[in-house]
Parts: C-alpha cells; structure tokens; sequence
C-alpha cells in the first residue's frame, strides 16, 4: 500500500525541477527584446555562425540527462516512467553542485540505434549529455557511437563518474598507507558498466594486476563465451593468470572494489592480503557488510550515506560538466577524469584519515576543484 502522506512522496509531489527566465518580461519592451521580434536577429546571426548558440542560447550551460530506465539504481529494468524521479534528481544535483541546467529524458526504446538516433537529433539544444542507468552491455555501444557523431561532451556517469571517485578514493587510501599504485593487486568484482570503467582508470592510473570477476568468476583468456567488452577486459587484465571464483580472485589481494550488486562471502575475505582496503559499493547492500568487511580491511567503503568514506557520483559529474562545458571542450578526455580524480583525492587529503578517504558529497568545495582540474586538463 502506497502512502501519499509520506515525507518522501510529499518532497517528490509536482516533481523536483522547473524553469525560470533569466530576463524581464514585464513590458511590451521586454516581450521585443525577449520574444518577436527581437529574437528574429539573434536566429538569423546563429544561422549565419552557429558558434553563435554557445554564448547566445543556454546551449554551454545545459545537459541532457538521458536514459532508457533499464539499469536504474538498484532496482534494474523499470521503464522510462519510474526513472524519472532519478533523471530529476540527477538534474538537480547540477543545478545545486555546480551551477549547471540539466533536463531529464527518459526514452521509451532500448534498442541502441533509436537511442543513438533521438539523441543525436535533440543534441543542438544541448552542450553535452549526461547517459544514466543504461544497462550493459549496450551502454558502452552508445556512449562509443555518440561520442563519434557529436561535438560535444557524453559522458555515461554510472560508468566514469563511479570510475573518478573510485580512483579518488584509492589515491587516498595509498596515501594515508605509504603504499604505490604499482605495487597492488586489485579485485574488481563486477563487469557491468562500472566495473569495466574502474578497471580502465585503475589501469591508466597505473594499478599493478588487476582481476575482475563477473556472475560466472575471473575473466581471463581461457573463458568462453565471452561477449566483446570482456574479451577485452581478458587480454588487458589478469596478468597474474587467475582462474576460478571471487575466493580465487581475492587471495593475496590488497584492494576489493565491489561493483556486482551481489555478495562476497566472509571467508573470501580471509584470504587478502594485510592492511585490506575494501570498497563495497553496491547500493543499498554492499557486497559485505562494512562491519565484517573492517575485520579483514584497514580501510572500508560504500556507496551508503550511512557509513563513513561514501564513494558518490556526485562528488565527480557536477565539476566535470562545469569545467568540460566552460572550457567549450567537444568531449570528456581520460586526462580529464584522472585530474577530476586527484583534485578530489587532494581535498580529501586535507583532513586524511581512514574513515575520511573522500570528501562529504556535499563539500562546496568539491565542484569548483573538479572544474578547475577538468578546465586545465581539457
């Protein structure tokens, strides 16, 4: 039974978003100036210099944030519909961190050309496109085909925004513990599309071995029936030449990053190597409770909000936009993450500690940093 008297249905009544006009319409004046027929000058000049539509419409100051509702936060394939309260959320999570418009679309296909083809077509309107809980593996085909047709900035955040403050997080774990990126064995348990995206930062961040696990075990290049991100994920990663489940991927481990929404079994665990760092991050229930995980681990964290160390999208998407969108960027680099990463990494090593590895999601210092590091990279 749906209680529509709950403060959470209450909040979310009428919806959390709405426009505002950013000139006078108080007066016939106004109304020449803003509408007919002084617009008519500002189309023909944008007809004849569409750079023009950059600092002459919202266009550098607007995201769309697109999804098909197939991977929503936990819940999974839930239609366009019920991801709109997410889409909105994420919308005003722009507006709030960094300054930035952002309007939901929630497409009613799942068939990647459709969501190639809509979102290419609606892209003049935009200055960059935010791609939201689309499920794998057709997440990585349309970001990849949209990336080559637009001029600017798509950005899947469940996979690169999760990737950023993942990064964040362990530039400052190795910090607090003296230890070198180089040195470690790192367990990435899931091949979604956050999985497959921590692994590739990791990677460009020098990360030692890396080993990732999926529903069946560790991919590695013996696997069968392997689709095409995981054969890649085969010949890049698993230099150690591992076989087997999670147990088998996690002994002599440092780092368990665990991206599944599945489970890790305590007496894996056991077998990783001293002073652990675990990221469980499924959402609501991590893949081991945080309180089991600190009995093995000398640094534990999640995506909760309830638990220290919360590794959030939010600390990464709102500053990259702002920066990658004042910086008339055409797209989001890996340079460009890497530097969103260390400028999170370095406020939170301001005030370093095991169960302070990232700043609070809401730090207002966070957005401006991520830009300025993303502007200077870009």
């Amino acid at each position: 039974m749906i209680d529509l008297q709950d403060p959470i249905f209450v909040a979310h009544e009428g919806g959390k978003l709405r426009t505002s006009t950013t000139v006078p319409l108080a007066s016939r004046e106004d109304l020449a100036v803003a509408y007919t027929p002084g617009v008519a000058r500002v189309c023909e000049a944008i007809a004849a210099d569409e750079s023009l539509a950059r600092t002459h419409t919202w266009r550098s100051n607007v995201v769309a944030v697109v999804t098909d509702g197939t991977a929503v936060l936990g819940l999974g394939d839930i239609g366009p519909a019920a991801s709109l309260p997410v889409m909105e959320g994420k919308a005003a999570l722009f507006r709030q961190f960094a300054d930035v418009d952002a309007v939901p679309i929630c497409l009613d296909t799942k068939d990647p050309d459709a969501i190639v083809a809509a979102v290419a077509a609606i892209a003049p309107s935009f200055g960059g496109i935010n791609l939201e809980d689309i499920s794998a593996p057709r997440c990585f085909e349309i970001e990849d085909r949209l990336k080559a047709l637009l001029d600017i900035p798509v950005f899947h955040d469940d996979q690169h925004g999760t990737a950023v403050v993942v990064l964040a997080a362990l530039t400052s774990a190795l910090r607090l513990q003296g230890r070198r990126a180089e040195d470690l064995t790192v367990a990435v348990v899931g091949a979604g599309a956050a999985g497959v995206a921590i692994t590739k930062i990791l990677s460009e961040a020098g990360v030692g071995d890396l080993i990732v696990c999926d529903s069946t075990g560790i991919i590695h290049e013996g696997r069968d029936r392997l689709n095409p991100v995981k054969a890649r994920l085969a010949t890049a990663t698993n230099r150690s030449g591992r076989s087997g489940g999670v147990a088998e991927a996690l002994k002599g481990a440092d780092v368990l990053v665990g991206v599944s929404g599945g489970s890790v079994p305590e007496s894996a665990l056991e077998g990783m190597a001293d002073n652990a760092i675990v990221f469980a991050l499924a959402n609501p229930t991590p893949e081991v409770a945080p309180e089991i995980a600190a009995e093995y681990a000398a640094i534990v964290a999640t995506g909760r909000s309830d638990y220290p160390n919360q590794i959030n999208n939010v600390l990464a998407f709102p500053g990259i936009f702002r920066g990658a969108l004042d910086a008339g960027a055409p797209q989001i680099t890996e340079a460009m993450k890497l530097a969103a990463a260390q400028a999170i990494a370095d406020i939170a090593a301001e005030d370093l500690a095991a169960d302070r590895i990232v700043p609070s999601p809401l730090d207002p210092r966070v957005a401006p940093a991520v830009a300025a590091a993303v502007r200077a990279a870009a």
